[in-house]
């Protein structure tokens, strides 16, 4: 096993081009897992770890440029009012160890459908900025997973960062497991309230082959908010409603039996979640000032 080591932005992106098998590593939290269990044996590994610019953020107006390095503790520390349900997910990454580590960019390259970050992506929308020597290019989040552990990066292309909407409402973040800490995900659910579109967004992890958003649950809350004028009344949801958004969030799912967990205890999990975390946000959302003014 041969290791790379750039010392730039441009030299990794030659190296990746030169060896298109490189497997990038930079926290090390799912690669070197995989190596030390052998289940992958590549033959290069491409060091990102001197590319300054993957562990740094920008905050803009709209959205947050998260480098493909930051460590999930740097999201806890700093960025849990842009990125709410991003900063929840990261509370539960693992030990602090590993918090320090790992980062979105390295969850996004290991595409498990278990990742931590995936449902919180899904509901506040993000798209992956992938680059190669051919030029750079952004993957909605949505369409990134393609498969189990399979993402749609083209075999010379890198994460270089992940670009994350601010939040304009309340965002919530739910996980299942078998223990409370150090624990893959059994599965997991996001939610996101935009109250500038009038429009909500889900994500749902370990559930599926892929992460997934609950698209008609997300149509039925969002046709259920604006007939009733609960945007702009505020008035608090029908019980009717959330055991419906629940039930239409399980529906979306796919799973499968394993050792964390049977299917239909999946299903019946994320339908919990989804009544669960549906309450919280909207309960948040109830007490927040400017309720109902349309913003982007």
């Amino acid at each position: 096993m041969d290791f790379l080591r750039p010392a730039s932005w441009e030299e990794a992106l030659a190296a990746k081009a030169e060896h298109p098998s490189a497997v990038p590593i930079a926290g090390g939290t799912d690669v070197m897992v995989e190596i030390n269990f052998d289940h992958r044996r590549p033959e290069y590994l491409l060091d990102l770890n001197r590319i300054g610019e993957l562990h740094e953020w920008q905050t803009g107006e709209h959205d947050v440029r998260l480098g493909a390095a930051v460590p999930y503790t740097r999201i806890l520390e700093h960025l849990r009012t842009e990125l709410p349900a991003l900063a929840l997910a990261a509370h539960t990454v693992g030990s602090p160890q590993i918090r320090n580590r790992g980062s979105v960019g390295g969850n996004l390259g290991a595409a498990s459908p278990a990742g931590d970050s995936h449902p919180a992506l899904l509901a506040a929308g993000a798209e992956v900025e992938a680059a190669s020597v051919r030029g750079t290019r952004l993957i909605p989040v949505e369409e990134f997973y393609t498969g189990v552990k399979r993402n749609a990066l083209a075999p010379d292309e890198l994460i270089r960062a992940v670009r994350i909407r601010k939040a304009t409402g309340p965002q919530q973040f739910s996980k299942v497991g078998t223990r409370n800490a150090m624990v893959i995900a059994v599965c997991a659910f996001g939610i996101a309230l935009h109250p500038g579109s009038r429009t909500v967004r889900t994500g749902i992890g370990s559930a599926a082959p892929t992460p997934v958003r609950a698209r008609v649950a997300e149509e039925f809350l969002g046709a259920a908010l604006a007939d009733a004028g609960l945007w702009d009344s505020g008035r608090p949801l029908a019980p009717s409603v959330a055991g419906e958004f629940g039930r239409l969030a399980a529906g979306a799912c796919s799973p499968i039996d394993d050792v964390r967990g049977s299917a239909a205890y999946r299903r019946r999990a994320v339908a919990v979640m989804a009544r669960r975390t549906l309450g919280w946000v909207w309960d948040a959302y109830r007490g927040s000032e400017g309720r109902g003014v349309r913003c982007a």
